[in-house]
Parts: structure tokens; sequence; C-alpha cells
């Protein structure tokens, strides 16, 4: 009975290591994904707003409104997005 004891936490101590092990994989992984999208939602939100200008200079209708929100919420995701780009 002693001996089935023991061998049980040696197998969950080593799930425990695997699992682990896949997190600090994953980890490496979604560095690799974040720096070129800090990368494209820094730029993007530095080009977006030179969008606005044609939309704004021609003043806003009721369909040009719509744009111009959208552009506005998307310049607000990339402005989180590439927020630490280049720290």
């Amino acid at each position: 009975m002693s001996n089935s004891s023991s061998t049980v936490p040696r197998e969950r101590l080593a799930q425990v290591w695997d699992v682990l092990a896949n997190v600090q994989h994953n980890k490496s992984g979604v560095k690799l994904v974040a720096a070129p999208l800090r990368f494209v939602g820094f730029w993007t939100a530095v080009a977006l707003p030179f969008l606005y200008l044609p939309l704004l200079h021609g003043g806003l209708e009721s369909n040009e409104l719509s744009v111009f929100v959208a552009l506005v919420a998307v310049n607000a995701v990339a402005l989180v997005v590439g927020h630490n780009y280049g720290r």
C-alpha cells in the first residue's frame, strides 16, 4: 500500500512539471507574436489620424459619420495594442 501512494505523487509531480513547461513555452510564443503586434499597433495608431483629415475637411455626412467613428475605434484599439512598443 505504501508503494502505490508513493508513486502517485511522483506521477502527479511529473504532470505538474509538464504543465509548467507548456506554460513557459506558451509565454515565449506569446512574446514572439506580441512584438510584431505592438509594432503594427503603434504605427497604425500613428498613421490613422491622417485618414481623419479628408473626412473632416469635407464635413461629416450621415454615412461618413459611421466611417469616422469606426476609424476612431480602430485607432483606440491600435493605441492600446501598440502602447508598449519601443520600451
